[in-house]
């Protein structure tokens, strides 16, 4: 079992090949890899990253079968299916590092400032996820960033991403107990669509001891 520590360094890494275009993916999925999985997995990271096509986990982090437990959801958010699979994934395989990933210009965060400026027109449904990154945009929106419609998404993505991150570090006694006991970390980062780059910003140097 790879620490929080060990792991980053490994995602890391792994972005940086994935940025470079250096990437040998027959190394992740080839017959062998797959034989070798039918009895189990110890993912070295648990994602909760956004359903964005743009936005494939294994490729951003150069991973492959077997080596990421990933959810997804629009607006990386968190509710209680997303807690339980965080759990899930951490007590059954061990992972001890979990990421949230968000990604430059969301469209799920955008279309919670549409909402907050009553200029949305949601699906139902949609509002469910609207209404789980509101409180971090709310705000921000108060701020004179109302003003610059670009900055404000810039900032409200990063708002959700550590909204979302902090849920999950003190929303669930089982993963409060492996951050207290067990080494699980919970770090925040961001991918850019523009660059490919994932920056990791919130709860690193915690992930790093």
């Amino acid at each position: 079992m790879l620490t929080a520590r060990e792991a980053l360094a490994q995602l890391q890494e792994g972005n940086r090949h994935f940025v470079a275009g250096y990437h040998d993916r027959s190394v992740h999925t080839d017959q062998a890899r797959r034989r070798e999985l039918v009895t189990g997995q110890e993912p070295l990271a648990i994602i909760l990253g956004c359903s964005d096509s743009r936005v494939p986990a294994e490729h951003v982090f150069d991973q492959g079968l077997g080596d990421l437990f990933v959810i997804r959801v629009a607006g990386n958010v968190v509710a209680p299916s997303q807690i339980g699979s965080v759990e899930f994934a951490a007590d059954r395989f061990g992972t001890r590092l979990v990421v949230v990933m968000g990604h430059t210009g969301c469209g799920a965060v955008e279309a919670t400032i549409d909402e907050l400026e009553s200029a949305g027109r949601q699906y139902p449904n949609l509002r469910s996820i609207v209404d789980r990154i509101a409180p971090a945009v709310e705000g921000l929106m108060a701020t004179e960033l109302r003003n610059d419609r670009d900055a404000l998404l810039r900032h409200a993505v990063r708002a959700n991403i550590r909204a979302s991150a902090n849920l999950l570090r003190n929303g669930s006694p089982i993963l409060e107990g492996l951050i207290r006991d067990d080494g699980l970390r919970v770090v925040g980062a961001e991918y850019s669509l523009e660059t490919g780059e994932v920056e990791f910003f919130d709860g690193v140097t915690e992930a790093s001891a």
